[in-house]
């Protein structure tokens, strides 16, 4: 029992030495050593300017939440008007397909048809043979200002709906047209 004693105690001793040992400073050597350590500077809270709105992002993301049915209503999109028995591009329907173009490019998920209307004047092949020029010379013409061709599908629907039903020149002027509808986004 009096070595388990004097063992106990000499372990005792020895954790108390290793202890001390363990615990003991040096004294520092230098007065860099001296100095305390330096601790990193932490940034209070990152003040972070506001973003300054974008409001051509903002606009597109407006324009785009929107459904095709508001999109085509909104008129974003213009039609093209041709002469009579005609399916060459005027001045104001090249006008028309540049800012359509334009509008396009920004929003380059968008897809179109081109529906092709004619008067009522003329036989129903002959009207949607027309019909059909006058939308396939409109979709080149977008491509040739950048619109994928694939982007633009094409439809004639000749005389069969008018938009307006008056027997006069006005009112066939108003049917002689490449019509402009958003199809996907």
């Amino acid at each position: 029992m009096k070595t388990i004693r004097s063992l106990a105690g000499v372990l005792a001793l020895a954790s108390v030495c290793l202890w001390g040992l363990s615990c003991k400073k040096n004294a520092p050597t230098t007065a860099a050593q001296a100095a305390p350590p330096v601790r990193a500077a932490t940034p209070e809270k990152a003040v972070v300017p506001p973003r300054a709105p974008d409001t051509a992002r903002d606009a597109q993301a407006d324009v785009m939440s929107q459904d095709l049915a508001t999109l085509n209503r909104k008129g974003y999109l213009q039609d093209a008007y041709f002469d009579f028995d005609r399916a060459e591009l005027r001045d104001d329907a090249r006008q028309a397909l540049a800012a359509d173009a334009q509008w396009l490019k920004k929003y380059p998920s968008v897809r179109i048809l081109l529906e092709g209307h004619c008067d009522d004047r003329g036989t129903e092949a002959y009207n949607l043979a027309l019909g059909e020029q006058r939308a396939s010379v409109a979709r080149q013409y977008l491509s040739d200002l950048g619109v994928p061709a694939d982007r633009v599908a094409v439809v004639s629907y000749g005389k069969e709906r008018p938009f307006c039903e008056a027997d006069t020149d006005a009112c066939w002027q108003e049917n002689r047209r490449d019509h402009v509808l958003v199809t996907a986004k």
